[in-house]
C-alpha cells in the first residue's frame, strides 16, 4: 500500500514532500526513501502545512504532506484551516493505527476524519489497498480544481504494509474537470454595467493569484481599458501592478483610505476572485450602499453568500474577464467620463 501511494506521488509529479515521521508512517517513509522525491523534515506538524502552503503557492502545484497518527494529524489542524481559508492547495497524508485498531482509544488513535472535515475541502479514509490509486488521485484533484484547499487522506498502518499487486497499477489518464461556463447574456448585462458606470472601482483578490498569469493580464487589461480605480485584497496583492496609477492601495480593515472610500462611494464594484470578506465589507448593512455589484468567482457558492450582487458570473475568471474585455471593447468608451471620479479618488489620496 505504501509503495501504491508512492506511485500515485510520482504520477502527479510530486517534487517534495514536507513531513514529521511516527510509528504509524513509517512503511511510508521507508517507500519514500527509496523513491527520488525530496523529504523536507519540519519541527512541528503545523508548520510542514505552512511550508506545504507557501511550496504550493510558489509552484502553482499541490504542497504534500506526511504526518503520523494522532497529535500528527491533530496538529496539522490550524494549517489546513489556513490553506481552506486562503484557497490554497494541500493534500496531507496521515498516518492512523492498524484497522482492526480504530475505535479501541489505542496508542495515538484519533478521529482523523473528524477532525479534518471542517479544516479540509474534502477528507477520506482509506479501507482497503485497493482504495490507494482511486483516493489519493482524488485528493489531488479535489486539491487543484475549482477553488484550490486542502485535502485529507487518513491511512492505516496495517495497510500500507498489505502486499498487493496494484503498485504497478497507478493510471495514467488525467482527470477531466468541467468547470462553470456563465452565459452569454450574463457576461453582455455586466459590460452593459461597467460602461454605464460613472465611479466604478475593480476589487481583485486571490482568485486571480490562484489562476495564473493570464488572469492577472486579462484583469490589468480590463482596468486599463475603462480606467477605474483598482484596489486588491491582500491574497490578491501582485495581481494588478502596484506602481500603476490605477492602483489606489490594498482595501479593508489595514488598507488605505482612498480604497475604502472609493469602494464606499462607487457606483460599480467589480469583484474578481474574492468574497467579500468582513474585514473588506464592515458592517454589510453599510457597505456600497449606491453600487451595483459584478462577482466573478470560480466557487458558485461564494456568490450571494455575504453580499448580494446584480450580476453573478460562476467560473474560471481567466477566460470570463477576457469574454468580459472584449465585450466591454465593443462598447464606445466616453472620453472624460472618470475625471470627476478621480478627482475625488485623488482628494482622498492627498488627505493624509
Amino acid at each position: 500500500g505504501a509503495q501504491i501511494l508512492l506511485e500515485c506521488l510520482k504520477k502527479e509529479k510530486v517534487k517534495a514532500v514536507f513531513g514529521y515521521p511516527g510509528g504509524s508512517v513509517l512503511d511510508i517513509y521507508n517507500a519514500l526513501f527509496e523513491n527520488n522525491i525530496k523529504h523536507v523534515l519540519v519541527r512541528h506538524e503545523q508548520a510542514a502545512v505552512h511550508a506545504a502552503e507557501g511550496y504550493a503557492r510558489t509552484t502553482g502545484k499541490p504542497g504534500v504532506v506526511l504526518v503520523t497518527s494522532g497529535p500528527g494529524m491533530s496538529n496539522t489542524t490550524t494549517g489546513l484551516l489556513d490553506a481552506l481559508s486562503d484557497s490554497i492547495p494541500v493534500v496531507c497524508i496521515s498516518g492512523q493505527v492498524a484497522k482492526p485498531l480504530i475505535g479501541t482509544s489505542a496508542f495515538q488513535e484519533c478521529n482523523a476524519i473528524g477532525i479534518a472535515r471542517p479544516v479540509t475541502k474534502w477528507c477520506a479514509q482509506i479501507q482497503n489497498s485497493g482504495e490507494v490509486e482511486s483516493l489519493v488521485r482524488e485528493a489531488f484533484r479535489q486539491a487543484s480544481t475549482g477553488r484550490p484547499g486542502p485535502t485529507l487522506v487518513d491511512f492505516p498502518k496495517d495497510l500500507q504494509a498489505a502486499p498487493t499487486e496494484q503498485a504497478q497499477a497507478v493510471g495514467t489518464a488525467p482527470v477531466e474537470t468541467t468547470l462553470p461556463t456563465p452565459p452569454r447574456a450574463s457576461i453582455d448585462e455586466a459590460a452593459q454595467l461597467i460602461a454605464k458606470a460613472k465611479s466604478p472601482v475593480f476589487y481583485g483578490g486571490g482568485g486571480l493569484i490562484n489562476s495564473g498569469d493570464d488572469a492577472c493580464a486579462a484583469f490589468t487589461d480590463l482596468v486599463h481599458l475603462t480606467g477605474a480605480p483598482c484596489t486588491l485584497t491582500l491574497m490578491g496583492l501582485g495581481a494588478f501592478p502596484g506602481s500603476d496609477p490605477q492602483f489606489i492601495g490594498m482595501l479593508g480593515m489595514h488598507g488605505t483610505l482612498e480604497a475604502n472610500l472609493a469602494m464606499h462611494e462607487a457606483d460599480l464594484i467589480v469583484c474578481v476572485g474574492a468574497r467579500f470578506d468582513d474585514r473588506i465589507t464592515g458592517e454589510l448593512s453599510g457597505f456600497a450602499p449606491n453600487a451595483k455589484k459584478i462577482h466573478i468567482d470560480i466557487d458558485p457558492a461564494c456568490i450571494n453568500k455575504l453580499v448580494k450582487v446584480d450580476v453573478g458570473l460562476a467560473g474560471d475568471c481567466a477566460p470570463i474577464l477576457r469574454a468580459l474585455l472584449a465585450h466591454v471593447e465593443s462598447q464606445p468608451q466616453q472620453a472624460g467620463k472618470l475625471d470627476d471620479w478621480w478627482a475625488r479618488v485623488n482628494v482622498w489620496r492627498l488627505s493624509l
